[in-house]
């Protein structure tokens, strides 16, 4: 038995695509594209990590390591080439309560099970249900999240010395003016050469001039000193103090266990849904679909790994991967890249990298929010139906003032609610007369939300002696629909009539019998061929 279901479990799990690169030839241009596309991703990652780490409430290199490792093991196995993962801002505002009651071991020790959380959801193929995100919803989650991003990068108009305080005169206007010029290079530079990646030039350009002309702005050496060495290998569990003193590490005991798992749970249910909503994203933008089991296999392994290195853990970030699919990174190389320039900037050119002003990567990011907003939705609120319109502004709201998680959960919820509720609306029956039988000609589906208007199709009183329900344009969903047929035929039996089934698709044959509600046990033609008509037997679910 155990044999038989490990074999079960084995046979789940599918062979990854580890190829470089789905569709390009690695040719020289191509690798340079990929890597310069890399060092573009890895200068606009420093502050972006660094921030996450302040509001996680950790050491910045908490973060930084985080975004390298988790950066490197997903683009190595992940399931689409050119998505970029790291550090993120929608999993530390969960970790922030957890590292200041019990300190950030327990984060680590955290970011550990909810790597295995999602290792098992990729294992059990959960990832796929990625597919009943409605497109109203994506729409929304991509508005939300470029409004987060712009949020995001107003905190660099503030004075470093004291963040209540923002930029005034000269500094306000030193800062707004390169970020302007960033903007127009990235903008322009596509227009007279491809050679690199237009925010790449952006930066150096304006670095360059930054650092040529002395001019006083926020540089990225003002949120905090990125210099640090190779992570080294780290077990959050046991007694004493952690790495990051006066943090102690987390006990090896089902307390710990109790406090880290509702963690835990929301941080992989964040993680997997931020990353596997970027996935589609990239997928639309680079015409590949697919790998969602593997991308969620691929974040749960880098988790774990990360846990046990002192890093914060994170997931696919949306922004990093449009500035990568922008600048050309089609490829796994292209993420590589951008890990490894992470650590190199880390470990040896923290100096150079603490130089760069922060206007050129909020430039940068500004330009990426202009991309990944869709625009088109402003413009089709009046031409989709009313119920889709204010999902994508609900998506929108709550992605803005709650979080991803939250947002995408609640408009499934409201989609599928008026999905229901339009499809119980169109349950409706034509009737005629047939060898002194009264036939009901049902359309549209019977479930739940239909049931009561299933019910209120029939004239108990004034029909005929034999009755048959016309399913060919319908079908029996769920056990609500069992229990109305049943309080349908109960209603003829009461009166001493009788009610026959007829044209069930094979599923609701399947699901009538299985329930015991037909007296005649044999298939329907599912081509409707045959028009077997069933009696119904009462009294099975309870109606009266």
């Amino acid at each position: 038995m155990p044999r038989a279901l490990l074999a079960r479990y084995a046979a789940r799990i599918e062979r990854p695509d580890l190829r470089l690169s789905q569709s390009e030839e690695l040719t020289p241009n191509r690798l340079k594209i990929e890597i310069l596309s890399g060092l573009t991703v890895a200068l606009a990652l420093v502050p972006e990590a660094v921030a996450f780490a302040f509001v996680a409430g950790v050491h910045p290199l908490v973060g930084l390591y985080a975004a390298f490792m988790v950066g490197l093991i997903t683009a190595v196995i992940g399931g689409r080439p050119g998505m970029i993962s790291g550090a993120t801002g929608a999993l530390a505002v969960v970790m922030v309560s957890l590292v200041a009651k019990h300190g950030v071991e327990y984060l680590f020790a955290t970011v550990i099970l909810m790597g295995l959380l999602q290792v098992f959801a990729g294992v059990m193929h959960w990832g796929k249900f990625i597919r009943l995100v409605p497109h109203p919803v994506m729409l929304g989650f991509v508005n939300g999240l470029a409004i987060v991003i712009f949020l995001a990068q107003l905190t660099q108009f503030k004075n470093p010395d004291n963040t209540d305080q923002w930029l005034s005169g000269l500094p306000l206007y030193s800062m707004l003016g390169l970020v302007g010029l960033t903007m127009l290079i990235i903008w322009g530079m596509p227009k007279l050469t491809r050679i690199i990646p237009a925010p790449l030039a952006g930066i150096g350009i304006v670095a360059g001039i930054v650092i040529a002309f002395g001019i006083e702005v926020p540089t990225v050496g003002d949120l905090a000193s990125i210099k640090g060495g190779l992570p080294s290998f780290h077990n959050p569990f046991g007694t004493g103090e952690g790495i990051y003193p006066p943090a102690m590490l987390a006990p090896f005991t089902l307390e710990t266990l109790w406090i880290i798992l509702p963690y835990a749970i929301i941080l992989a249910a964040i993680g997997l849904i931020e990353s596997l909503l970027t996935l589609n994203l990239v997928g639309e933008m680079t015409g590949h679909r697919g790998g969602a089991s593997q991308e969620c296999i691929a974040q749960g392994t880098a988790n774990v790994v990360t846990g046990f290195f002192g890093g914060m853990g994170g997931c696919a970030m949306i922004g990093q991967s449009m500035i990568n699919v922008k600048s050309g990174g089609r490829t796994r190389i292209a993420g590589i890249a951008a890990a490894l320039f992470l650590l190199l900037f880390i470990v040896v050119a923290s100096s150079w990298i603490e130089m760069i002003p922060l206007a050129a990567l909020v430039g940068v990011m500004f330009m990426v929010v202009i991309g990944t907003f869709a625009w088109n939705s402003l413009t089709i609120l009046r031409r989709v139906p009313k119920t889709d319109a204010f999902v994508i502004l609900l998506v929108t709201a709550v992605t803005v003032y709650e979080d991803l998680a939250v947002a995408v959960v609640v408009g499934v919820i409201v989609s599928a609610l008026a999905y229901a509720w339009n499809a119980a609306a169109r349950i409706h029956a034509v009737t005629r007369e047939e060898n002194g039988a009264k036939v009901y000609d049902v359309e549209g589906p019977l479930f739940f939300g239909s049931t009561d208007g299933f019910v209120e199709l029939f004239d108990v009183k004034n029909d005929p002696d034999l009755v048959v329900i016309e399913f060919a344009r319908s079908r029996v969903v769920d056990q609500s629909a069992l229990q109305a047929i049943e309080a349908v035929a109960a209603k003829y039996e009461a009166v001493g009539k009788k009610v026959q089934l007829r044209h069930l698709s094979r599923d609701c044959h399947r699901l009538l019998t299985k329930a015991g509600h037909l007296m005649v046990d044999s298939d329907d033609d599912p081509d409707y061929e045959v028009a077997a008509d069933y009696s119904v037997r009462t009294g099975i679910l309870g109606s009266h």
